[in-house]
């Protein structure tokens, strides 16, 4: 069964960093786009940052400077190092991945979500 599942998550004092791990697990034959997502408690999810399999790279404008993406193609695996942290940046923090898995006898792309894990920041 092909899922993400998030690690790392945590609670830390502002200024302090935390590092998210997210491994694809399962028959995958590529991946695609990964990318991390944020919800916060009323509000709507949002991006965080994603990286293409090239390495490309894109930033929500409220974490560029602070956080940085990365990810591991030989395992499967995408990060996301987050220092400086602020109380704002409290949310649950879900893994997203592009796969390319088998599906119904035909090898297509699929969107995938972890199950999240929660970062909490005090002031």
């Amino acid at each position: 069964q092909v899922q993400l599942m998030e690690s790392g998550g945590g609670l830390v004092q502002a200024g302090g960093s935390l590092r998210l791990s997210c491994v694809a697990s399962g028959t995958i034959f590529n991946i695609d786009t990964m990318g991390w997502y944020r919800q916060a408690p009323g509000k709507q999810r949002e991006l965080v940052a994603s990286i293409t399999n090239g390495g490309s790279t894109n930033y929500a404008d409220s974490v560029k400077g602070r956080f940085t993406i990365s990810r591991d193609n030989t395992k499967n695996t995408v990060y996301l190092q987050m220092d400086n942290l602020k109380p704002e940046d409290t949310a649950v923090y879900y893994c997203n991945a592009d796969l390319q898995v088998q599906y119904i006898q035909i090898r297509t792309t699929r969107n995938y979500w972890g199950q999240g894990t929660q970062v909490t920041v005090s002031s």
